[in-house]
């Protein structure tokens, strides 16, 4: 938990990861900055999914369509929250010369967004709208 807390005071502060170990080639960090603005494109595009399921889809029963927008506006908050979790923790791993942190959280998207995407399917093919 105190690795938690430290990493979100970094999140406000990263010039602070700078004291921490020696700084990699520029390289490695420029990598490990496009890979957190993936992940930020990935979650804007998640959040996108739930605002159009939720707006352009008025024929969809209310309760799969409020289910299936809050699914996707949920992936979208932890995919950005995750995204700046991850930089910090890269970031910090390589000025100290450590194996990059390993995680379990792009099986966990994709698994949400693979429900979403079955619930979708199921939707339209059994024509539960209206």
């Amino acid at each position: 938990m105190i690795d938690l807390r430290q990493s979100v005071r970094l999140w406000f502060a990263p010039a602070r990861i700078s004291e921490q170990g020696e700084t990699p080639d520029y390289r490695f960090s420029l990598a490990n900055e496009r890979t957190f603005l993936a992940w930020l494109r990935t979650a804007l595009a998640l959040v996108g999914g739930g605002f159009a399921v939720d707006q352009f889809l008025p024929g969809l029963r209310s309760g799969w369509r409020l289910g299936l927008a809050l699914a996707l506006l949920a992936a979208g908050v932890l995919c950005a929250l995750r995204a700046i979790n991850h930089w910090v923790r890269c970031e910090r791993a390589m000025r100290r010369g450590e194996d990059l942190p390993v995680s379990r959280f792009p099986a966990l998207m994709s698994v949400v967004v693979a429900a979403v995407a079955v619930a979708m399917v199921v939707v339209v093919v059994g024509g539960w709208a209206g």
